[in-house]
């Protein structure tokens, strides 16, 4: 069964395997709803390609760890062309084994941008020291990121035209909103947890992709931070025009 890992070939066909399996842990889908699904879940992401989609379905068919069964004649089904809109997917045994066994892994391969995302996706049915272990990984992360963008920055700024110069800057205050919303959940994990729920997710958390925060007002500018002047390049755009 190990072998599973070799048939979803490479990193980003691991993250599309947790987030399919995930989703049919959820609830036994067809294919036009998985799509649907996946789209949601995978496009904040990524661009996530269809045609990578079945594939991955036919793996996993073959490995044992999702298996298609006929919808009952009274359950409805969206229309979708061709005989696929007729088979429903669903995790066998198997594949609620490897489901949890890729949520235990929580090592570099977790914290990258691709497949970060799609770990937090489902935490809430991730143990409590593998979501901290992420979480923290992932700040460290950035943070070194952090640290090669500012050195980078002042080495080159006087060479920089006003709008590349505004351009770096924007990224750079991405990156420390994530951080700084990390650090948010790295502390509520260390007091206990929100609970796994889905309900009870931190309602001051910023979403880690479009850095705008809920529940309460901004506040200082990131860029303060960042050590560079404001006085120079166009002027400075508030979160909310990004």
């Amino acid at each position: 069964m190990r072998e599973v890992v070799g048939s979803v070939v490479g990193g980003r066909s691991n993250v599309l395997e947790l987030a399919v399996l995930g989703s049919l842990h959820e609830t036994p889908l067809h294919g036009y709803e998985l799509r649907k699904r996946l789209n949601a879940l995978l496009g904040m992401f990524r661009a996530f390609s269809y045609g990578s989609l079945y594939p991955c379905l036919r793996s996993l068919l073959n490995d044992g760890l999702i298996a298609e069964e006929e919808p009952a004649p009274a359950e409805p089904v969206a229309p979708l062309a061709g005989r696929r809109s007729k088979i429903v997917y669903k995790l066998t045994a198997e594949g609620k084994e490897r489901l949890q066994d890729l949520l235990t892994q929580s090592g570099p391969s977790s914290w990258e941008d691709e497949s970060f995302g799609v770990h937090f996706a489902f935490f809430r049915h991730t143990q409590a020291e593998v979501r901290l272990r992420i979480l923290e990984g992932r700040r460290s992360r950035l943070e070194e990121r952090l640290e090669g963008v500012r050195n980078a920055l002042a080495r080159t700024r006087e060479r920089l035209d006003a709008y590349t110069l505004e351009l770096q800057r924007h990224g750079l205050e991405s990156v420390e909103r994530e951080v700084r919303w990390l650090n948010e959940l790295i502390a509520t994990e260390r007091r206990g947890g929100p609970g796994g729920t889905e309900s009870s997710t931190p309602g001051r958390a910023v979403h880690h992709e479009t850095g705008h925060e809920t529940g309460r007002e901004t506040t200082g500018g990131p860029a303060a931070n960042a050590g560079t002047d404001a006085d120079e390049g166009p002027a400075r755009a508030t979160d909310t025009d990004h």
